[in-house]
């Protein structure tokens, strides 16, 4: 089974820079694409970025857009979200997934499987 590993949380002040990144043990990842999704402490999994192998398109939720850049290697074993201009709103457990599914928005949880552990994001005010 496919088990990806998020890395590269931490603790940033408001206004500060992180990026984690997301691996599939030691070998290509597959599927449609890789996606980013976030939960914070008592809310539900919300999308935050995605980029679908074919043509290397991206895909932004608008509370990230402009300040958060998602891309991947060259021989796909990683992808990577630059997060920048990082506010406390965007505090939370960061998890990438490998998109799976066709037919569904790249911003549907549904869509995706094989979900990492998380990296826990901290930006304080």
């Amino acid at each position: 089974q496919v088990q990806l590993v998020e890395s590269g949380g931490g603790l940033v002040q408001a206004g500060g820079s992180l990026r984690v990144s997301c691996a599939a043990s030691g070998r290509t990842l597959r599927g449609l694409g890789v996606g980013w999704f976030r939960q914070a402490q008592g809310k539900e999994r919300e999308f935050v970025a995605a980029i679908n192998w074919s043509g290397s398109s991206t895909y932004y939720a608008d509370a990230v857009k402009g300040r958060f850049t998602i891309s991947r290697n060259n021989a796909k074993t990683t992808v990577y979200l630059q997060m920048n201009s990082l506010r406390p709103e965007d505090t939370a457990d960061y998890y990438c997934a490998q998109r799976v599914k066709l037919g569904l928005p790249e911003s549907s949880v549904t869509a995706y499987d094989y979900w990492g552990q998380g990296t826990q994001v901290t930006v304080s005010s």
